[in-house]
């Protein structure tokens, strides 16, 4: 049996970092860890072969070669998902889907043969099962949640790591809090559930095998979900770094929890975690309530995030805007959060009611629910009708993004982070280091309205905090990629 994995193209997004890649010839941030999972899953005997669009083209050959193909795919790459279903079909081949955009809903996707969704490890072996007796379902489901220490070892050598800038690892699903707009606990429950620390070191050393060195990005719901496992885990994690010499440095999400666990804040800044998304979501605490965020209630979250970067952890903040609670102040205040906290990536998105999220259901009761989201909130093109009035929410929105990734307002929050920043990670330096550093001395000390700040910003850096230096040169080339974003954001947001 020859198999193609294929996974779709994402649209630009925030987080695609399609500009800045190019300083380090790379053509994704990441490689698609679920499909590289699942294809560990299947015979050993079979043929596979995968297709990520993000770093290079679907052929017809490739489609022609395969007995079956399989699709991955998250919400925001479900046209790219569409388009090509459609070509597989049209050359006779058997399409299986599955994946976050499948399981949320697949009835969308009509020229599917064979869905296989929720968690493989249960729903795989029982479509391989019928494929085997040629009883085959249209539809495979399951509510049961897998034991992911018996989760094995991603197929690496279906990737090329040449083409990414940071490799991916899974360490728990799951997380304990109940946000109401969140499908995460739709998807893989609210009992965080983990791997085993000799199967994270075995994985870690699998990778360092086969030749990577650098960036791992710890793809967990919220990776401190789990407090318990994860301190039992960090230990060896930071033997295993320092007998191998800190050949990776680690990213990962969390929740603001993680600041009042002095513990873990030290543990992690030894295995050498360098940066940490953090669903801030709001300074409205009547916001937060309302959507069920109570972590983040009760805490000065300024100060929260100060800690943190005390520890050698960059915080990356999620900031959402349209609450019901929220009026037509919510923009300075987000505004003014962002500056003074100085979350230099705040990736700042609309509300948007995923399917069957507890904020979609009680939409939809309240007659509010106007059909389906992209899964991209960084965008105005609401699925429901917000209080404060879909036209004041797209014109504050794109007045906040434009005014967040202004080179002013960047440059300051730069400067802001640095002096709360005390450098912990051990690091490399790699070719595509100095490439990315003589690229932006180019492209932003020369050719860019941000040059002044550019330089001064770096010999700030230099002489005050000369260990922070690679990151200051990354944040300004982050810059450069958020500053166009967010221009397609505002443009976008104008012709809605």
């Amino acid at each position: 049996m020859k198999i193609l994995l294929v996974y779709p193209k994402y649209p630009e997004t925030f987080w695609s970092f399609r500009h800045a890649l190019k300083f380090v010839a790379k053509k994704a941030a990441f490689p698609p860890l679920g499909a590289l999972t699942v294809a560990a899953m299947l015979p050993k005997e079979w043929e596979k072969k995968l297709i990520d669009e993000n770093v290079s083209k679907l052929k017809d050959k490739d489609i022609e070669w395969a007995d079956m193909v399989f699709i991955s795919a998250m919400l925001a790459q479900g046209e790219s998902a569409k388009r090509i279903i459609q070509r597989c079909r049209e050359k006779g081949k058997t399409v299986v889907a599955g994946g976050p955009a499948f399981t949320s809903q697949h009835e969308k996707f009509k020229d599917v043969n064979y869905f296989v969704l929720n968690e493989a490890e249960i729903t795989l072996p029982m479509f391989l099962k019928d494929l085997e007796q040629g009883k085959l379902k249209h539809v495979y489901t399951s509510k049961e949640r897998p034991d992911i220490s018996k989760t094995p070892l991603p197929l690496w050598e279906l990737v090329k790591f040449s083409k990414y800038s940071s490799m991916a690892i899974q360490y728990s699903r799951g997380c304990p809090f109940n946000c109401e707009f969140c499908d995460i606990i739709i998807m893989n429950g609210r009992y965080p559930r983990t791997k085993t620390p000799s199967q994270m070191i075995n994985e870690f050393q699998h990778l360092h095998n086969a030749g990577w060195r650098g960036s791992i990005f710890v793809v967990d719901d919220n990776f401190i979900g789990n407090k318990a496992n994860v301190k039992q885990m960090l230990p060896e994690l930071i033997n295993w770094q320092k007998s191998h010499k800190y050949p990776f440095m680690f990213l990962t999400e969390a929740s603001v929890n993680l600041a009042e666990d002095e513990e873990l804040m030290e543990m992690m800044s030894k295995a050498n975690f360098h940066k940490v998304f953090l669903g801030i979501e709001t300074p409205n605490t009547e916001s937060l309530k309302e959507c069920g965020k109570m972590q983040n209630t009760n805490k000065d979250l300024a100060e929260s995030i100060r800690k943190i970067h005390n520890h050698g952890m960059q915080v990356m903040g999620g900031f959402i805007v349209g609450f019901d609670n929220d009026n037509e102040m919510i923009f300075d205040r987000q505004m003014s959060f962002i500056q003074k906290t100085g979350i230099v990536t705040a990736m700042i998105g609309t509300l948007t009611a995923l399917p069957n999220t507890q904020l979609w259901h009680r939409l939809k009761k309240e007659g509010r629910l106007k059909g389906d989201t992209t899964g991209e909130n960084t965008e105005v093109n609401v699925n429901f009708i917000p209080k404060m009035g879909k036209e004041k929410l797209a014109e504050g929105y794109k007045n906040l993004v434009s005014k967040a990734y202004s080179y002013k307002n960047y440059y300051q929050r730069a400067n802001t982070f640095l002096k709360d920043y005390k450098p912990t990670v051990v690091s490399r330096l790699k070719k595509q280091d100095i490439r990315a550093f003589l690229g932006s001395m180019v492209r932003i000390g020369v050719f860019s309205k941000a040059s002044p700040r550019y330089w001064k910003l770096l010999i700030k850096t230099s002489v005050t905090k000369r260990k922070a230096f690679p990151l200051a040169v990354e944040l300004a080339i982050c810059g450069l990629h958020f500053k166009k974003f967010a221009k397609r954001t505002a443009r976008v947001a104008q012709s809605k």
